[in-house]
């Protein structure tokens, strides 16, 4: 076999064998397999697509490259969540005790995040204390005592993704829905899930812009859980404006506290129970859909939840005070409020464009090696559809410096007053 022939043969559109998909991801992670052809291979999948059975190989091929995560020690169906990103992710933080409270295992494993904001285990870094660093026998009493804990990604896990990643990024191949899909099912199969739920974001603040793309990405996704023999759906969700509030990582923390409480803002408490409704029916907690929501309404209304997030948080090293006493997170030296320059109803705000104003103001990273400023960020006062008057707050930047006229320039001229406008749909569609 030749990568050549390969190469040739999904130039010319035809559906690569499962052995010519595990010959070039074998020959790839062994060196066999040059940059230059794995370019041209990546660029042909961009141009001529690929089956369904195709992408499931590709996948399983992925999977098989590196370590996987066996769970069989934990008791219980364990489904795990997945999201495409956004501006202001602070899905996880309340998902995973939520669906805890309920019973379903959430055995995570989760990195760190490079843009906007940092990633699950930056935002939970915020916490003095909180570690991620764990032996595999901890992480599984954990999990089986208090149904959640939260380990980093371990080095070994699909490398042949990591180099491929790698490449795509310098190729032009970034786009290619077979190429992402893979990317992203590979990793969740590898750590392990019985069963996935996939939040595919859609907007300016997403990496899919528009609802095609979006729905096409889902379906492709959905179909490789299928192939491979894992229950999975994908919630489309609307990314055009960022999620809830807060845009930062202690920022993050303490909506997600506030939202624990029943306290928080309205979009993200109902795509939590959106997604977790999903994950505790796929867990065998409940049969219907409604059945699945209402536990976990009870439990949120309960105050289980809550108490779960704080033995999750001391189960990690983390301070369980700061859950009743979120003021003692970091804090940026300035509060600085930007007024609205004229009257009327927020029309737009462009997700993207406020992301990187928090990242500009250290909440994110532009480069891996960029240190994230914990304390920092962006907290909305107005979402689009709320009126807001001459001169009133639209949001408060978080600084540690009061030099902020670059930023506030950046949010000045992505934050769009017009006469009127409707509050968008945050769930667009439902794949499963």
């Amino acid at each position: 076999m030749r990568m050549v022939d390969i190469i040739t043969k999904k130039r010319d559109g035809l559906a690569l064998s499962p052995e010519e998909i595990r010959f070039f991801i074998d020959g790839y992670v062994n060196g066999s397999v040059p940059d230059y052809q794995a370019s041209a291979l990546a660029m042909a999948i961009y141009f001529k697509d690929m089956t369904d059975p195709e992408i499931a190989e590709l996948t399983r091929a992925m999977v098989s490259s590196g370590e996987t995560v066996d769970l069989s020690a934990i008791a219980g169906i364990k489904v795990d969540k997945h999201s495409t990103g956004g501006v202001g992710d602070t899905t996880t933080l309340v998902l995973a005790p939520l669906v805890a409270a309920v019973g379903v295992p959430v055995a995570k494993m989760s990195g760190r995040g490079l843009g906007f904001t940092g990633g699950t285990i930056d935002k939970l870094e915020s916490i003095a204390g909180f570690s991620v660093e764990m032996n595999g026998k901890q992480f599984v009493n954990h999990v089986n005592r208090d149904r959640i804990a939260v380990i980093g990604q371990s080095g070994d896990l699909v490398p042949a993704d990591k180099k491929l990643y790698a490449l795509r990024d310098v190729s032009g191949s970034v786009e290619s829905i077979p190429l992402i899909a893979s990317s992203i099912m590979s990793k969740k199969i590898a750590a392990g899930a019985d069963a996935i739920v996939l939040e595919v974001t859609c907007g300016s603040g997403a990496f899919m812009k528009n609802e095609e793309d979006a729905v096409r990405l889902a379906e492709t996704m959905v179909q490789i859980g299928k192939h491979v023999g894992r229950k999975t759906a994908a919630v489309i969700t609307d990314m055009d404006q960022p999620l809830g509030f807060a845009i930062g990582n202690a920022l993050e923390v303490k909506e997600a506290i506030d939202t624990l409480q029943g306290h928080g803002p309205d979009d993200l408490k109902e795509l939590v129970l959106e997604l977790g409704s999903r994950m505790v029916l796929f867990a065998g907690k409940a049969e219907r859909l409604d059945e699945a929501r209402q536990l976990l309404e009870q439990v949120l209304e309960q105050g289980k939840a809550f108490d779960t997030f704080r033995q999750f948080i001391k189960n990690q090293g983390g301070d369980p005070s700061i859950a009743n006493h979120p003021e003692h997170l970091p804090k940026a030296k300035y509060q600085l409020r930007l007024p609205a320059q004229s009257s009327g109803v927020v029309a737009e705000m462009k997700a993207d464009q406020i992301g990187l104003a928090a990242m500009l103001l250290g909440a994110g990273r532009a480069t891996k090696e960029d240190t994230i400023n914990h304390a920092t960020g962006i907290v909305l006062h107005k979402k689009v559809g709320d009126s807001v008057a001459r001169g009133e707050a639209l949001l408060t930047i978080h600084s540690d410096s009061e030099h902020i006229d670059q930023v506030a320039r950046q949010l000045n001229q992505n934050i769009m007053i017009a006469d009127h406008a409707d509050k968008p749909v945050l769930i667009r569609r439902i794949i499963q």
